[in-house]
C-alpha cells in the first residue's frame, strides 16, 4: 500500500456502497498502511447542481478523530464544513488537523468565503484545516481547485492556484495547537450547560 511505502497518512474521498446505501466517505489510512476508519458526510446538500440527497445517504459514523502517526485528524466532508457545531465537535474531541475534501465550483459562493469559513473554524477551535478541492469540468460545473491550509491563529498559510491540478505541501507545527487562543481560552470558558448541542 502506498501509505506504508511512502510513510504518509492518506485521507481519501470516495463514493461508498454499503448494504444498499451510498455515502460520500473518507477513509483514513495511517502511515503503517492500516485503515483507521472512515468518516461519512453527515449533512447532504440539495440545491442547484448539487442534488446529492438523490444519491447519498446521511452519514452515520459521527465525527470521529483518528489518532495517526502524524497527529490527531478529523474530517469534515464538503458540505459538513458549513456547520459550526460539527467543526466545534472535532475540536472538542482533540483534532489537531481537520481535512476537508470538497467539490467546490467557480462562483458557487462569494469570493473568499471558503477561506473565511475555515479561518474562523481554525481560530475558534484551535486546529489546522486543510481543504482539498477538486479541479476540472463535469457537465455544467467547473471546479475551482484553490486548495488551502489555515492555521490555529486563523491565517491562510498555504494556497494552491485556481483551476489547475496541484499538490500543496506545507510543513505544519502541531505545537501551535495547544498554544492557540481556542485551546488556552475559548475551550476553557465554554458554557455547554447554557447552550447544549442537542
Amino acid at each position: 500500500m502506498k501509505a506504508k511505502e511512502h510513510k504518509v497518512v492518506i485521507v481519501l474521498n470516495l463514493f461508498e456502497l454499503d448494504n444498499g446505501q451510498t455515502y460520500d466517505s473518507s477513509p483514513v489510512i495511517n502511515s503503517d498502511g492500516n485503515i483507521l476508519g472512515s468518516t461519512r458526510m453527515v449533512h447532504v446538500a440539495d440545491y442547484e447542481c448539487f442534488y446529492e440527497k438523490s444519491y447519498y445517504t446521511e452519514g452515520n459514523h459521527g465525527a470521529p478523530i483518528y489518532d495517526t502517526n502524524v497527529g490527531k485528524i478529523g474530517v469534515a466532508i464538503c458540505y459538513d464544513r458549513h456547520y459550526p457545531e460539527f467543526m466545534r465537535s472535532l475540536g472538542i474531541k482533540g483534532a489537531e488537523v481537520v481535512v476537508v475534501p470538497q467539490a467546490g465550483t467557480l462562483g458557487e459562493w462569494p469570493d473568499g468565503l471558503y477561506e473565511a469559513e475555515l479561518q474562523v473554524a481554525s481560530f475558534q477551535n484551535g486546529y489546522f484545516c486543510a481543504l482539498a478541492n477538486r479541479v476540472g469540468k463535469e457537465d455544467q460545473l467547473e471546479f475551482s481547485g484553490e486548495s488551502f491550509i489555515t492555521n490555529p491563529e486563523g491565517k491562510v498559510v498555504a494556497r494552491s492556484p485556481s483551476g489547475v491540478e496541484n499538490v500543496l505541501i506545507y510543513d505544519i507545527d502541531l505545537n501551535e495547537v495547544p498554544s492557540s487562543p481556542a485551546r488556552r481560552m475559548f475551550f476553557r470558558d465554554r458554557r455547554p450547560d447554557i447552550y447544549p448541542l442537542d
